[in-house]
């Protein structure tokens, strides 16, 4: 046995995985050290950071520069430049040109497709990564799994739509958790946000959670909301979030337009009081 293997009475040694997985890390991940997070100002636009950093962070991953290109040109459908063959610098250089020339939302198609290309902890890893880009440039979208990129709202509204989601498929409320998850789609859809749709969806979400929790299932909220036991001032404001809900969200009338802002709220109360009944029944 090589002497540097056998251990030193009174000394802690370090198998060798464990110090490559530590090294792997970063001064600011081994620490805990996070940037502040700013508040989100980019949602229909591309900045030069993140067109750097999507290919940056695909390198990053495990994929090589002609394994980037292959996806780039597959979502752009341009050919690939036939007089570059070498993976430095000639096709490096031709991904990040095509990256820093395309439309601003080719560059979050592409950046889905190269997640999808990628498997187990390569995918992980770039999920993981341009999520972190997004919150520290103040971009408002986020990458899931089986989702691609979707709407990123305050810290508040992601808490809260993750928690209800989580916390109705584990319960079994399976439509409930789809009523959510729809909610989410329609104030990601671009380049117009169906915010009445969101709203829409989150009340019916909670709609499906009183039917339940009251075993009246042919009710509408409005009439269960007495039925529930909420205690006041609670049930006062969820019949108002109903009531708004109804009037600004079913019965739309020329000239309202509901802002990103609204929609979170109510999405987020909905989901909100969707928890406290699951959970105090």
């Amino acid at each position: 046995m090589d002497k540097s293997q056998v251990p030193v009475p009174g000394h802690f040694q370090l198998c060798p995985d464990h110090i490559t997985s530590v090294m792997s890390q970063s001064f600011s991940d081994r620490y805990g050290y996070k940037p502040s997070e700013p508040d989100i100002t980019i949602r229909e636009d591309a900045p030069d950071d993140l067109r750097y950093a999507v290919a940056q962070i695909a390198f990053n991953a495990g994929l090589a520069p002609s394994q980037i290109r292959d996806v780039v040109c597959s979502v752009l459908f341009v050919a690939p430049d036939r007089n570059n063959w070498s993976e430095y610098p000639n096709i490096w250089d031709e991904v990040r040109w095509q990256l820093e020339d395309c439309e601003w939302f080719k560059v979050y198609d592409i950046a889905e497709r190269l997640h999808r290309t990628l498997h187990y902890q390569q995918a992980d890893q770039f999920r993981d990564e341009l999520n972190g880009l997004f919150r520290e440039k103040g971009i408002g979208w986020e990458l899931k799994d089986h989702e691609g990129i979707v709407y990123r709202g305050s810290a508040p509204f992601a808490a809260a739509t993750a928690d209800a989601v989580e916390a109705l498929t584990a319960t079994g409320r399976l439509s409930a958790a789809s009523e959510i998850r729809e909610a989410l789609r329609d104030i990601s859809r671009r380049p117009t946000p169906d915010r009445t749709g969101a709203i829409q969806h989150s009340i019916a979400a909670l709609e499906c959670v009183a039917r339940d929790v009251a075993k009246q299932p042919g009710l509408t909220l409005g009439r269960l909301l007495p039925r529930l036991g909420l205690p006041r001032p609670l049930d006062e404001a969820v019949e108002k979030l109903w009531g708004f809900a109804s009037e600004r969200a079913r019965h739309i009338q020329e000239g309202q337009q509901l802002g990103d802002d609204e929609a979170e709220l109510v999405v987020s109360v909905a989901c909100a009081v969707s928890i406290f009944l699951i959970h105090r029944k």
